[in-house]
């Protein structure tokens, strides 16, 4: 088959081609890197060669039109990973934007855990302590691993994922188990790990040499230490998880984002991000930090403490109505093994799972039949993604079991009123689609199929407000973080965009990655958070969890000081039925430096536009640095 886009221009922001050259370009065969239709065709020919979908020729251009114009996009991860042989060698994993653990065995979850991130997934896990109970406490003989430069130490760590994955399995494993195999104190030698800037072809980049897993072991060896004898506490095991991201963030192209899900009485966990105190490792900017609250009636003062400035406030997950329902009122669809969420709480996940995203820019959807076709094709994609094998065959039986997909809209309050009141029934003919679909393969009909993300990175693309957020300013400087030794980084400077180290909470740079600054504008006339209280915000995702979304509707509510009891209010007579997950940040003096957003006038922004030059086709080559969750948090955080 063949398709023709390079007629179809693609609508960019001021920051959109720049942002897919950084994020989703891959390098070709002949050294240049991709542009947009030679990404498009990538991503028919896995449809055609690794997923199997099946579109006819017709389907397949329709496909590479919405793709081409930005009216939807199958997800980020799929965007950088389908066409190369990873998928074919890793399957499921490699394509999972969302995977999810429960913190109730010492090794498994975290070595599960590291391998997914280095895959590129965000990983949500649950540390209450009904689950991190369940671990015996650390042998008091335990020691750290040495590391030697020698040929004979008792592990010689390979120059692989699963090399590394193993290392952190031995260290675990001498620090809870008494068998011949666990040797306390046994040496390690990272003699075969290739060194820093060395090319990677598999998964792309290059490699960050073997530094970042040696500190990183050595972190969580000297934290286990401090617990000899004694069992972990979930502080103790959200450092080891967040340890494990700041490895991964080091290291060749992947991410970290991540989600901690704790208990909402537990006050040490609560104040695990309150940076205003002193002494809080950096690691710990690795999660977004929720708390479990089925009723918000037992939600203790000490939570709304994290709203008063100084520390970060967590978010709220809501198990049980996640566990309930599909849509609001929809209890036909009940997901009872539902554990925790991923990073951006948007899609609920039991135990082990994973799942697939994709993305409609409804603000750009013409028609409600156009809607339709949009979600048709987007969902074949992703049902197919699914049925892929994965070497983690606990995640694939539960993955197979559930197909469980979240196609999102994006752009919502750009989105005219008639374009928000086709979603309702787009929802029902979509689920009617599925069970259609489904039985015709011979396939479980997926337990969920909706949702809303915060669209972070791909609401770039064209520039429309993301997921369900209004715009953040109508001027703002958008600031985009990208790993230092990026041959990118110049180009911005070349092109007039301030760049600078990103600043750690103790005020010392990472020399790893840095910030650069774009001048970025919404249209005129868009919803603004300026405009809108924290209860109109609050509104609109109790609307789309009725009307769209099955899974969750992730939103960090932008909120002022003084609306905070109104807030309380409104989730007193609301939260228990309403809300599976939702969060908060001040919308100003939130106190994070190097915020991805920053409100600035008319007259600056007119200024940065005049001393900086666009970066447009053909201008950029550079490594990829994938981050639809940068640095740990979700995009929007």
């Amino acid at each position: 088959m063949t398709t023709n886009v390079t007629a179809i221009e693609t609508p960019w922001s001021s920051v959109g081609y720049l942002t897919y050259k950084r994020t989703y370009s891959r390098r070709k065969a002949d050294g240049t890197l991709e542009e947009f239709p030679d990404t498009i065709t990538r991503i028919l020919d896995s449809c055609r060669d690794q997923l199997n979908v099946g579109f006819t020729e017709d389907e397949e251009q329709r496909l590479a039109n919405y793709l081409a114009s930005l009216k939807g996009t199958v997800a980020g991860r799929f965007l950088w990973q389908m066409g190369t042989d990873t998928v074919g060698r890793l399957g499921l994993a490699s394509l999972q934007n969302c995977a999810f653990v429960t913190v109730d065995d010492p090794v498994r979850p975290f070595t599960w855990a590291f391998d997914m991130l280095m895959l590129g997934s965000g990983v949500g896990y649950n540390i209450q302590r009904e689950n991190v109970d369940k671990l015996p406490p650390v042998l008091q003989n335990f020691k750290a691993p040495v590391r030697v430069d020698s040929p004979d130490a008792d592990f010689i760590v390979p120059d692989t994922r699963e090399g590394w994955v193993h290392l952190l399995h031995h260290t675990l494993s001498t620090a809870f188990y008494n068998r011949d195999s666990y040797k306390p104190g046994f040496t390690y030698s990272t003699h075969c790990v290739r060194s820093k800037g060395a090319p990677i072809k598999g998964f792309g980049g290059v490699a960050s040499g073997p530094e970042d897993l040696v500190r990183g072991i050595e972190q969580i060896s000297r934290l286990l230490e401090q617990r000899r004898g004694r069992k972990l506490r979930p502080i103790n095991c959200l450092d080891i998880m967040n340890i494990i991201g700041s490895v991964v963030v080091a290291g060749n192209v992947r991410r970290s984002a991540q989600i901690a899900i704790g208990d909402c009485d537990d006050v040490e966990y609560l104040g695990a991000k309150n940076w205003a105190k002193g002494g809080i490792p950096n690691w710990r900017a690795m999660s977004n930090n929720s708390v479990v609250c089925n009723d918000i009636n037992k939600l203790p003062e000490a939570f709304w403490k994290t709203y008063e400035g100084g520390s970060e406030p967590y978010g709220l997950i809501n198990l049980e109505l996640a566990r309930s329902c599909g849509r609001l009122g929809e209890t036909q669809y009940p997901d009872p093994d539902v554990q925790g969420f991923n990073p951006c709480a948007e899609q609920s996940l039991a135990n082990f799972e994973t799942c697939c995203l994709a993305e409609v820019y409804l603000s750009n959807i013409t028609s409600y039949v156009e809607l339709i076709d949009v979600l048709k094709l987007l969902y074949r994609v992703n049902k197919h993604s699914l049925r892929l094998p994965c070497h983690h065959k606990e995640t694939e039986a539960i993955v197979h079991k559930n197909m469980r997909m979240g196609i999102g809209v994006t752009g919502y309050l750009q989105a005219t009123e008639e374009q928000r009141s086709w979603l309702k029934s787009a929802y029902e003919e979509l689920r009617a689609y599925d069970k259609e679909y489904s039985a015709q393969h011979g396939w479980p009909i997926s337990i969920k199929l909706a949702t809303v993300k915060p669209s972070g990175t791909l609401s770039l693309l064209p520039g429309v407000t993301p997921g369900v957020h209004p715009g953040y300013a109508q001027y703002m400087i958008r600031r985009i973080r990208i790993a230092a030794d990026n041959p990118l980084v110049q180009q911005c400077r070349d092109h007039g965009y301030p760049v600078e180290y990103v600043r750690g909470f103790d005020g010392k740079d990472d020399h790893s990655t840095v910030v650069v600054e774009f001048p970025f504008a919404y249209p005129v006339g868009s919803v603004l958070a300026e405009h809108v209280t924290a209860i109109d915000q609050l509104n609109w995702i109790e609307r789309l969890q009725r009307e769209w979304s099955d899974n969750s509707v992730s939103c960090t509510v932008y909120y002022k000081a003084e609306e905070l009891p109104a807030i309380r209010e409104h989730l007193k007579k609301k939260y228990n039925n309403t809300f599976k997950t939702v969060s908060f940040l001040l919308h100003s003096d939130h106190g994070f430096d190097q915020a991805p957003f920053e409100e600035i006038t008319k007259e600056e922004y007119d200024r940065r536009v005049a001393s900086s030059r666009l970066i447009t086709g053909g201008e950029v080559e550079l490594e990829v640095d994938m981050s639809e969750c940068a640095g740990g948090a979700c995009p929007i955080r």
